[in-house]
């Protein structure tokens, strides 16, 4: 179920439309554009979904389990919804969007936009896996920690983040991966410049199959190389 769509798809493509694929600029720059924009999301889901995970697995607060399920909700609503959700915030007239387009941060059509759709969608991967490895992290090791003299941050830096590293790494990559097939989001709140799922959805509306499944192809390989990796 999982292998013949992916294996039909990159066998079915001839080496010479995967070659000129391959060779157009277009596709390159897209296919560019689209790994650069899922780092960038990536990397601002480690600068504040890390510390949120860690606040989830070792503190008890008032809301805890409501801001569980909000960090949660973009796996289930329906991505050109959040598309629509994150034009009216993030959109020209947004509360956010407009006072930022007036400091020269454009969101619709730019690569912002792409940043914070791809973020919006692929968030929870990061956070939930990140919470679970602290939460196998014995909080007595901390303790320990602290008794010889360490600060709580210095605990943290050198006990409980190292010995979660792992499962962070790995929500991290589910992240990047999934802000990489990300296309309603992204599609709604920036066509331009296009990724390479609204690339392949583009020239699968305006020149059919034999011109979508190339650059399809050539996504999916990519993909596979960089997680098997990883």
């Amino acid at each position: 179920f999982v292998l013949l769509p992916l294996l039909s798809t990159i066998t079915g493509t001839s080496p010479q439309a995967l070659r000129q694929a391959l060779t157009d600029k277009q596709v390159l720059s897209t296919l560019w554009l689209t790994f650069y924009a899922a780092a960038w999301a990536t990397a601002l889901a480690l600068c504040t979904g890390v510390p949120l995970a860690y606040m989830l697995a070792r503190y008890r607060f008032p809301l805890k389990s409501w801001i569980e399920g909000i960090v949660n909700l973009p796996i289930v609503i329906p991505h050109t919804a959040a598309g629509i959700a994150l034009l009216m915030v993030f959109g020209r007239r947004g509360p956010i969007g407009a006072p930022l387009r007036l400091l020269g941060l454009e969101f619709t059509d730019a690569l912002p936009g792409i940043v914070v759709g791809m973020l919006f969608v692929s968030v929870p991967f990061l956070v939930s896996a990140a919470r679970e490895s602290f939460e196998m992290v014995d909080p007595e090791l901390e303790a320990i920690a602290l008794t010889m003299g360490a600060s709580r941050w210095q605990a943290f830096r050198y006990v409980t983040f190292p010995l979660a590293l792992r499962g962070i790494l790995a929500g991290a990559v589910m992240m990047w991966g999934r802000g990489i097939s990300e296309f309603g989001a992204v599609v709604i709140l920036a066509y331009h410049p296009k990724t390479m799922p609204v690339l392949v959805f583009e020239r699968f509306e305006a020149f059919g199959l034999s011109a979508a499944q190339p650059v399809a192809a050539i996504l999916i390989l990519a993909s596979l190389a960089i997680f098997a990796l990883l």
